[in-house]
Formats: C-alpha cells, sequence, structure tokens
C-alpha cells in the first residue's frame, strides 16, 4: 500500500488536465425521440458486387448497437421503427498512377438507398445525397492484398453512412421534442 502513496498526489493532477484539455468520458449513444426499438433488414444489392448488403446491415446493426439507447429487433412490426433500403452503387476507378500508368490507389464510392418508417405511422425524411461517399485503397501486386484493402475499404464506407444515416434519423426524431414548449 505504502508504495503506491506516491500517487496520491499526482491524482487531483491528472484529473484537472484531463479535464482541461477537452476530453471527457460521454456516452456515444443520443436518442432518436420516443424510438426505443429498430429493425433493420438487410438491404437490397443493385450492385454487382456479392455480399455489400451483407457489409452494410452488418454496419447499420453495429451503428444502433453501438449508441446503446436502443434495441433490435427482427420484426418490423414490433418495432417503432424500421429501415431499409438498396445499395444502389458501389464503384470502382483508379485514383492515382504511377510515372509507368500503373494504378496505385483506386476509389471506391458507396452509395446507399434507404427510408425508415415509423410503425403504422409515415416515413420518416433521409437525405440520400448524405448517404453516399467515397474511400481510398491501396493496389499491391498481389492481387489478394487488392482484394482485403477492397474489402476493408467497402467495411470503412459501410461504417461512416450507417453512422450518418443514425445522425440524420436522430435530427429528425429529436426536431418535434426540441420545438415543445419554446414559443
Amino acid at each position: 500500500m505504502r508504495a503506491l502513496a506516491w500517487l496520491a498526489p499526482l491524482l487531483p493532477i491528472a484529473l484537472a488536465l484531463g479535464q482541461g484539455c477537452g476530453y471527457a468520458l460521454v456516452r456515444s449513444g443520443g436518442s432518436l425521440g420516443d424510438v426505443r426499438s429498430v429493425a433493420i433488414a438487410t438491404p437490397s444489392n443493385e450492385t454487382g458486387e456479392a455480399g455489400a448488403e451483407y457489409v452494410v446491415a452488418d454496419a447499420l446493426r453495429r451503428e444502433f448497437l453501438r449508441r446503446g439507447t436502443l434495441r433490435l429487433v427482427e420484426d418490423p412490426s414490433q418495432a417503432d421503427l424500421s429501415l431499409r433500403g438498396h445499395v444502389r452503387g458501389l464503384y470502382s476507378r483508379s485514383a492515382s498512377v504511377d510515372s509507368v500508368v500503373l494504378v496505385i490507389e483506386y476509389e471506391l464510392t458507396l452509395e446507399l438507398d434507404l427510408e425508415a418508417r415509423r410503425r403504422g405511422g409515415p416515413e420518416v425524411p433521409l437525405d440520400r445525397g448524405a448517404l453516399r461517399d467515397t474511400e481510398r485503397y491501396i493496389v499491391s501486386a498481389d492481387p489478394e492484398a487488392t482484394r482485403k484493402n477492397r474489402e476493408e475499404a467497402l467495411r470503412q464506407l459501410a461504417g461512416v453512412l450507417a453512422g450518418r444515416a443514425y445522425l440524420l434519423l436522430q435530427e429528425t426524431l429529436e426536431q418535434p421534442t426540441r420545438g415543445e414548449g419554446s414559443s
């Protein structure tokens, strides 16, 4: 016990520094208004990329679970909000080349078309323009390495767009509660 006694005077300093640097322990959640449960259907895949729909569905489910404020349910009729849609586009194009015109990087663009609907209610609008993004990945002489880099880029894109979808829903579904009582 005495060996750790020298740490006691440093604790207040560490706490003060932690407060002053802008870091704080916060929950990564954020509510979706009165929504407590969500059903997320695997989107249909309108691309030539087999399995892209599963990567997107996994990213959406992980994002909603990560927020920690909602319960995922399988049956849309049992959910306060259901989310479904399409993987509308998945495009690759060369992004950079070297001096002998060999591709060094590709850009992968993912486009989602998602719709959210309240149970027994109207569709919740989502800005479809916000559900499109691009990620670069490195080309390798090893085709397997290039394939893995592309898969990782797809996972990254799916995660970014899942986070955006959540934030779009959060903005839309929290608006009525913000406006109440302010006249």
